[in-house]
């Protein structure tokens, strides 16, 4: 368990993601990376920037990007913090969340609303490894 969103909560995450059973039978066909932007509000206050390259039902790798313009990841997934923290805790449902604009994403939309029972579990993932928020 870490606190989000953190450098441990990055790894943590992708350990999760790693060894998780369930995320591996669903993401086995899932191919592409992509950064969390995380805007300050609430209690961060400077933007945070988390990338996680997603390939094949693993998580290749998982970190703080100090420099966003270093990659082009396949999307991007960007909010307030206290919308990402709604989402962690249970508050407001991913799906509610991007239907209604409270997280932004980039990128090649149609697959990831084919994707959806993915996307929920990479979800149920980052909630599981999360037990505190800064």
């Amino acid at each position: 368990m870490a606190k989000f969103p953190s450098s441990e909560w990055a790894l943590t995450f992708m350990e999760k993601l790693n060894t998780d059973e369930q995320y591996a039978r669903l993401a086995q066909h899932w191919e592409g990376d992509f950064y969390y932007v995380i805007e300050p509000s609430g209690n961060l206050t400077e933007r945070m920037v988390l990338y996680f390259d997603l390939w094949h039902g693993k998580c290749r790798e998982a970190f703080v990007e100090n420099d966003p313009t270093a990659r082009k990841p396949a999307f991007v997934l960007k909010a307030p913090y206290e919308n990402f923290k709604r989402v962690l805790t249970g508050e407001m449902h991913p799906m509610t969340a991007l239907m209604t604009g409270k997280l932004h994403v980039q990128g090649n939309l149609a697959m990831l609303m084919r994707s959806v029972p993915i996307v929920l579990d990479f979800v149920r993932c980052a909630v599981e490894v999360t037990d505190s928020f800064v």
